[in-house]
């Protein structure tokens, strides 16, 4: 697989299924904004050593993969290939769970945090950004 299309720019892109949408279309943002989250929770994963966490981040990983793929296939036909890179209850229900024990381990939240801290830490605060937008 070849990282460029030798298509050319004309100001549109395709879709797994082959279909040509604008760049600006909404789902080609959508996609977009999921891959800069998954690069940016890459960086804080190469900046730590707790191996739990570590391991967390790589699987949220996996799952935006998962994501971007459905988001990368039109709505009305979802690509045979796609079918087994899903997000699933059960996926929500880890994430969730993962939510509550780190939360329990920190004290409670008296105000605002503001962005910085270690370079892990401040890039966190980025993909958090990313991901409301996303």
């Amino acid at each position: 697989m070849k990282i460029y299309t030798r298509t050319g720019d004309g100001g549109d892109t395709g879709l797994f299924d082959g279909t040509r949408v604008p760049k600006n279309d909404p789902r080609v943002a959508a996609y977009g904004d999921v891959d800069e989250l998954n690069a940016w929770l890459g960086l804080v994963r190469a900046s730590l050593a707790d191996e739990r966490l570590t391991a967390m981040l790589e699987q949220i990983q996996r799952d935006l993969f998962a994501l971007g793929a459905r988001l990368a296939d039109p709505s009305h036909k979802i690509a045979g290939r796609v079918t087994k890179a899903a997000i699933v209850p059960g996926d929500i229900a880890r994430l969730e769970e993962w939510i509550d024990r780190l939360e329990s381990e920190l004290p409670p939240l008296r105000r605002f945090i503001l962005a910085g801290g270690s370079p892990g830490g401040a890039a966190l605060h980025v993909a958090r950004t990313v991901c409301r937008r996303a």
